[in-house]
């Protein structure tokens, strides 16, 4: 079980209603810098060790839909991408307080992006589930890769790479 499924079941075992959308949108902003209308995180289901998942409601009233094959709108792949992209940096803000760092502040940047692989189209009114895992470590970048599903089945595979770099003052 992890640390939030724990404290989910606690609180839920001891009649404390669980954090609502508020909160979880509070929880996503402490830990990475993206802010509507570029935020394509709804809520964090998990972070273990190695990995991390969230969800994300396709809303139809997406602004990018009007342009983005109108009368048969489908969700962006770039937005999709963006989607794993963030869901790894909560990922790597939660995996890096239990590090020794220096007081030197940093934020995790996109390096690289590789083997994008778009399988099934994401439409307004879907719920995906996003899910990131760690790969591997070289130095200040972290290799990781993500998946996007959809009603069950795989939307999207990607591998990627985040960077830390010094937050400029």
């Amino acid at each position: 079980m992890t640390k939030y499924q724990e404290v989910h079941s606690m609180k839920a075992l001891k009649g404390y209603q669980l954090p609502d959308f508020n909160f979880i949108m509070e929880e996503i902003h402490r830990r990475i810098p993206h802010r509507p209308p570029f935020l394509f995180i709804d809520e964090v289901l998990e972070i273990t060790d190695t990995s991390a998942s969230a969800k994300l409601s396709i809303k139809p009233e997406f602004s990018f839909f009007e342009g983005h094959y109108p009368g048969n709108p489908i969700m962006p792949g770039v937005l999709l991408c963006e989607s794993v992209f963030q869901t790894g940096a909560v990922f790597l803000a939660d995996f890096l307080k239990n590090q020794s760092l220096t007081d030197d502040k940093v934020i995790p940047v996109l390096s690289r992006i590789r083997d994008a692989r778009f399988k099934r189209m994401v439409l307004p009114g879907d719920e995906i589930e996003i899910k990131v895992s760690l790969k591997d470590q070289i130095g200040q970048f972290y290799n990781l890769s993500g998946e996007i599903k959809n009603k069950g089945k795989t939307s999207l595979t990607i591998s990627f790479a985040l960077a830390l770099v010094k937050e400029s003052e």
